[in-house]
């Protein structure tokens, strides 16, 4: 489980997916990959979630982390493990999701927005959590305002988050990677647009690689 948290952490950047054709799946994980991030949150907000993870674990087994979002129940958590899934995030915190994952030793990252949520995830073992809805709920400065009173805890900002301020989520030390979906904007992988999807995840990993240099802030 920790070298699952350990890959994200070092990757900094978790493309969030919503796939409508789960054929889109093996080229987009593979721009992704050539790109620079070899990972994918695949959401389980379409019909086809299930089989567009396993056509990427089953292809790119070696070279692609792929995980699931948008898990909501212990059901949708089978499906995406039987289907080859690594990691599971959720947006809220379901204890019945959470503890089915521990059950199964699969990492979960479920979301939370308030300090009894991040309590609870205390309660049930966990040392990451998502914060989601970044932006929304008043971003950097509000998550730094509830991370405050809680030292084991980590976080994986998701929801308004792309180029214009990933940095200084980044810079700091309580967040261990951000979720984000400007690279693989459903148009474009709609319209089978995977060569923008690879330049766009090529800038956000020279993005993510300027960290701590003065000139790219």
């Amino acid at each position: 489980m920790a070298d699952i948290i350990n890959e994200l952490k070092t990757l900094k950047i978790i493309p969030v997916i919503k796939i409508g054709d789960a054929k889109d799946a093996l080229p987009l994980a593979r721009a992704l990959a050539e790109g620079g991030l070899p990972c994918a949150e695949v959401t389980f907000r379409t019909s086809c979630a299930a089989e567009a993870i396993k056509n990427i674990a089953s292809h790119l087994k070696d070279d692609m982390l792929v995980g699931a979002g948008t898990v909501l129940n212990p059901r949708q958590v089978d499906e995406a493990i039987d289907a080859g899934a690594k990691f599971i995030v959720s947006p809220g915190l379901n204890p019945d999701v959470v503890k089915h994952c521990i059950k199964l030793d699969v990492p979960v990252i479920p979301g939370v927005i308030t300090p009894t949520e991040i309590e609870l995830a205390l309660s049930l073992g966990l040392k990451v959590v998502k914060f989601f809805p970044a932006e929304a709920a008043g971003g950097l400065a509000m998550l730094k305002a509830l991370a405050a009173p809680y030292g084991d805890i980590h976080y994986v900002p998701t929801g308004g988050i792309g180029p214009e301020n990933l940095l200084k989520y980044l810079a700091y030390d309580k967040v261990v990677a951000c979720g984000g979906s400007w690279m693989v904007k459903e148009e474009m992988i709609g319209a089978g647009d995977f060569a923008s999807i690879k330049t766009l995840t090529m800038e956000a990993v020279k993005l993510r690689d300027s960290i701590g240099n003065p000139l790219a802030e």
